[in-house]
């Protein structure tokens, strides 16, 4: 991915193997662009809580991140609750994190 490009404007590319997986370097310098989301797991996870007034708006968000993780073809673990949203991305066939979890974070930072 050029960084000439935001993340949020970036579209997620096919990722296996681990010579996909981003180094600890890489990791740092693409955080500090999804400002609100932490470093889990030993740094193998991206996770963020999006907090909602109720639960219609937890299921909107819900189903906005889900239509496009799906176009995205990348997809979240999410934790769904009354009045909030746990999301958590991964890449699971590089063994941690890739690109496309920084672009997808990113993404789903528009649609909150």
């Amino acid at each position: 991915m050029s960084d000439l490009i935001p993340l949020a404007q970036a579209h997620c590319t096919p990722r296996k193997g681990s010579e996909h997986k981003l180094t600890q370097a890489r990791v740092q310098e693409l955080l500090p662009q999804v400002p609100g989301w932490e470093l889990i797991e030993d740094g193998h996870a991206l996770a963020r809580t999006f907090a909602f007034k109720d639960y219609y708006r937890t299921m909107s968000f819900v189903n906005a991140l889900a239509h496009m993780a799906n176009r995205e073809d990348h997809h979240p673990d999410l934790g769904v609750h009354y009045d909030r949203c746990v999301v958590r991305w991964s890449t699971h066939d590089v063994g941690g994190l890739s690109e496309n979890d920084f672009i997808c974070a990113a993404k789903a930072d528009l649609l909150a």
